[in-house]
């Protein structure tokens, strides 16, 4: 076989001696001589196994990869690719393609993913001369030497594997070291961002204590302010009634912010809501100290208090109703959903109990007309009784017998087309499933004609994975 324009496969990858020992070149002389055809005779083992794709090519010696070849020649396929035992090739390079060169080269085997799978010692294209020697050796040096090969060949296949379980080795610590260093860096993340968490935390608790000092100097202030009003007329002692509730007020606000100090070590995102609402009630409570030293417009501050708190506490009870209407929406269309819900299944369950009548139905018309008969002309279909509105193929069926007139007829007991008596028994059969649905779940038939009993039908199952 000659070189074609057919370019054999190759790969573009720096390629090792890993698999070179897979096919063996046997008698491949120093030199060949130019002008003439080169025989190559190679052994393929039993761990090679040739496929349709493989070549053997020749190689300038120092090549990198296997787009590197002088000229190829397709490798021919053995009589017993899948032996057990080493099987002797040989392939003949047309002399018209050789090298005319007298560099080094060598014989390549190369299988159809592009991969070595054997080379030959390098070799020359040139003439003889006279400072060739001609070496004569004896059978058992032969002998000795072929050992000795073998023996080499076994620790190169050793030294191989070593090398291929240290590389493997290798790339296991290289991913584990990879890993370590990744969960190093998540843990220094995390430490950073703990860190960072723990400045807020205390942070936090300053301004808490903050707090809760100025609410006791307010509280102070507050009863030197109660102690004045008592020397003041009925008419002060009825704004210091106010005062009180408006007190008792701003000690409900005040525990409010107790417990809304408890909720900010696990609600960090709302801490600003909670904050804004501590500067809400600062300044209230800084209004009412400037009330309380400025007599003359302490009514007015009262007043003004008051209606603040009042909205407040409207907007509050607003909010609450609405919560509770959405609550009692959304009961009353869950209810509406149970309702739907129990209609849909009552509505399967009967649903169910129909497909089960029509499917018993339908089985022993089909194993009633998969076998031929003889049909008469005085032949009468009768309705089963446990149809609710009768047999809806008795009807078109009688009138389909008493029209044909034929004597053996095979008929669809869905769309009444009729058959001759040679039909096979399979095309009927597979005509009848042309007509029927099947549920994918509880493998229940249905007609083609009955889509939307088929669809409610996977509705409810539907519902009950819900």
């Amino acid at each position: 076989m000659d070189e074609t324009s057919d370019e054999p496969p190759t790969s573009a990858v720096v390629l090792d001696s890993g698999h070179f020992s897979q096919v063996i070149f046997n008698n491949v002389e120093k030199f060949y001589v130019p002008g003439g055809d080169v025989t190559c005779h190679y052994t393929l083992t039993q761990n090679i196994v040739p496929r349709g794709k493989d070549w053997v090519g020749i190689f300038r010696v120092g090549w990198k990869t296997t787009r590197e070849y002088y000229t190829f020649m397709w490798a021919p396929q053995p009589s017993d690719v899948h032996g057990d035992t080493a099987v002797q090739q040989q392939i003949q390079f047309k002399a018209y393609y050789l090298p005319k060169d007298d560099e080094y080269y060598q014989f390549c085997y190369i299988d159809q993913d592009g991969m070595i799978r054997g080379a030959s010692v390098p070799f020359q294209f040139r003439a003889e001369t006279e400072d060739d020697i001609l070496v004569v050796t004896t059978q058992g040096e032969v002998e000795e030497i072929e050992q000795l090969n073998k023996n080499l060949l076994k620790e190169n296949e050793q030294l191989q594997a070593n090398c291929a379980s240290l590389q493997k080795q290798n790339t296991d610590l290289q991913e584990d070291l990879k890993k370590t260093q990744e969960l190093q860096n998540v843990l220094e993340s995390l430490r950073s961002s703990a860190e960072k968490l723990e400045l807020e935390l205390n942070s936090l608790k300053k301004e808490n204590k903050h707090l809760k000092e100025l609410n006791e100097c307010r509280e102070a202030e507050l009863q030197q302010f109660k102690e004045q009003i008592q020397s003041v007329t009925s008419e002060k002692e009825h704004l210091e009634t106010k005062l009180k509730t408006a007190l008792d007020h701003v000690d409900q606000l005040q525990s409010q912010l107790l417990s809304y100090e408890k909720e900010i070590k696990d609600l960090v995102h709302s801490d600003r809501d909670k904050t804004k609402q501590c500067e809400s009630l600062k300044e209230e409570n800084n209004q009412l100290c400037m009330t309380i030293t400025q007599k003359e417009k302490q009514m007015k501050e009262l007043k003004h208090c008051l209606e603040h708190l009042n909205g407040s506490e409207a907007k509050l009870t607003r909010r609450l109703q609405n919560e509770q209407q959405k609550t009692n929406d959304l009961m009353k269309e869950l209810e509406e959903q149970r309702r739907l819900f129990q209609a849909l299944q009552a509505k399967k369950k009967e649903s169910d109990l129909e497909n089960q009548k029509l499917r018993k139905e339908n089985d022993s018309l089909l194993r009633h007309l998969s076998q031929p008969r003889d049909i008469s002309s005085s032949f009468v279909f009768s309705a089963p009784e446990d149809f609710v509105f009768g047999n809806p193929y008795h009807a078109a069926g009688a009138k389909r017998v008493r029209a044909t007139g034929i004597d053996s007829i095979r008929k669809c007991p869905i769309c009444n087309g009729v058959f001759p008596d040679d039909i096979e028994t399979r095309d009927y059969e597979a005509h009848v499933q042309g007509h029927i649905l099947e549920c994918p779940v509880c493998n229940r038939a249905f007609e083609k004609s009955n889509q939307q009993v088929f669809e409610d039908h996977m509705l409810c199952h539907s519902l009950e994975r819900l």
